[in-house]
């Protein structure tokens, strides 16, 4: 199973940038797929999930009413919809995904996934 994740890039504050992460087999279609990310020096932090079944949305507290997470479970594919991005929103973005359907208070525990995707570098300049 791989998991593939695109859109990131260098933008500057305040913008907008779309990731999307398109799993290569329908394994998670009642799992859990989401974002974590990886700044330098720092550990890695969970930005969003989604479980499919039901469609419930998770954020972490830094991204909370900035970022939007969603998916199409026929095209395998979860998005990221990130606005008014900060400097602080830099690092690597990786996806992650579980056949698991998560409960609530371990979708942000990065362990509880079982694929991950290489990531994406996302930049924003102040």
């Amino acid at each position: 199973v791989q998991l593939q994740a695109s859109g990131g890039g260098l933008v500057q504050a305040r913008e907008s940038l779309r990731l999307s992460c398109q799993a290569s087999e329908r394994t998670f279609s009642r799992g859990t797929m989401g974002w974590f990310r990886q700044a330098p020096g720092k550990e890695r932090e969970f930005v969003s999930s989604i479980r499919w079944s039901g469609g419930s949305t998770f954020y972490g507290d830094s991204v909370k009413g900035r970022f939007i997470i969603s998916g199409d479970n026929a095209k395998r594919t979860v998005y990221l919809q990130m606005s008014s991005l900060k400097p602080e929103d830099t690092g690597v973005y990786y996806c992650a995904a579980t056949s698991k359907r998560l409960i609530n208070t371990a979708v942000d525990i990065a362990r509880m996934y079982d694929y991950w995707g290489l990531g994406t570098q996302v930049t924003v300049s102040s």
